[in-house]
């Protein structure tokens, strides 16, 4: 199981660095923030099944289950938040409108 538990964490780190370099390749902010979500989202989880394969189930791998459950809840959330956030500071805020949504 140590084994296979490596081999999944190594997978996960490969996942990540070529993510990373996949960053230099889009000049977009929105693409590249999509790329980034991907590789927190997938390596980061794939790296750590690797870790409960390797450490086997016990109270520890209960808690890395947690954490995976989190990553998968509050990653795209946070994903969408920036990009949110990115969209409505270039679009600016119309000043017509009171409630503060741009006219959305």
């Amino acid at each position: 199981m140590e084994l296979l538990g490596n081999i999944v964490i190594v997978i996960g780190l490969v996942f990540m660095a070529f993510g990373a370099l996949g960053l230099y390749k889009f000049k977009d902010f929105y693409l590249r923030l999509l790329v980034l979500a991907k590789i927190d989202t997938v390596g980061a989880i794939t790296f750590m099944v690797g870790i409960i394969i390797r450490h086997g189930f016990s109270f520890f791998s209960l808690k890395v289950l947690l954490i995976i459950v989190l990553f998968l809840i509050l990653n795209p959330l946070t994903a969408h938040i920036i990009a949110r956030a990115a969209y409505l500071s270039i679009e600016g805020i119309d000043e017509e409108s009171d409630d503060g949504t741009g006219g959305r």
